[in-house]
Parts: C-alpha cells; sequence; structure tokens
C-alpha cells in the first residue's frame, strides 16, 4: 500500500469524501466534489486508488460502492507526520508551536488546560535516560 502522501490532489479529495461518507458509489463521489471533473475521470481516479491499496468497492445492485481500506485516524496520523516532516524539520515541537501561533485565540480555557493535562501526562510517561 502506498503512503497518501503519494495521491493527487483529486485523489486526496476522493479520500476525504470516503472517509466523510464512509462509502459512496463514482456518482455520489462525483456529486461531493468541488469543480468535480467528468464521471469518466472520476471512476478513472478511483480506480487508481483501488490499484494503490487506499479503496476498495463491493457491488450493490448494478453499482459499485467504494470506501477506504485505511482507518481514519491511521491515515490522519501519516498525513500528519508527513506535515511536519515536510514543512517543520521533522520535529513535533516546531508544528506545535506553530498550532499553537494559528489558533491560541481560537482555543478556550478547557482546552488549553485539555492540552496542559496531556503534555503533563506524556512527561509522568517519558522513559528516564
Amino acid at each position: 500500500m502506498t503512503n497518501a502522501d503519494q495521491l493527487s490532489r483529486r485523489e486526496r479529495q476522493i479520500m476525504d469524501i470516503l472517509y466523510r461518507l464512509g462509502q459512496a458509489s463514482a456518482k455520489e463521489v462525483m456529486e461531493n466534489m468541488d469543480d468535480a471533473p467528468s464521471y469518466s475521470s472520476v471512476r478513472t481516479l478511483i480506480g487508481k486508488l483501488v490499484e494503490k491499496g487506499h479503496v476498495d468497492h463491493t457491488e450493490l445492485g448494478l453499482k459499485y460502492v467504494y470506501f477506504p481500506l485505511v482507518n481514519h485516524d491511521q491515515a490522519s496520523k501519516s498525513a500528519l507526520g508527513n506535515v511536519v516532516k515536510t514543512f517543520f524539520e521533522d520535529s513535533p515541537y516546531l508544528a506545535v508551536n506553530s498550532l499553537l501561533d494559528m489558533s491560541i485565540h481560537d482555543l478556550s480555557t478547557d482546552e488549553l488546560d485539555e492540552l496542559e493535562k496531556m503534555i503533563q501526562a506524556r512527561k509522568n510517561n517519558k522513559p528516564k535516560k
């Protein structure tokens, strides 16, 4: 199976739709795409995702219904790892710092408290050197 970072923009768009809907026909995928290409192009793109091992299908009556093979959490972690590696020198610290700079004013006191608890839990579980 290939990594999510090896998907084209349209393939990622299709994966987002399949994750959101859980499963969908090619027509349903097309209806949920912004600036959708032709139906045959959508089918071709889905076929590439099947070949790459990201998507499979089942037959429902006369149509194929497609669904993602990689669970959303695993795909999210992989994508985030690629972003951290590509844009933040493979440093979670730099990535978190950037996220906080972007959204610090949008976070509630409860969310900030929860982040603080998560950080403290990580510190407590860190192996001693």
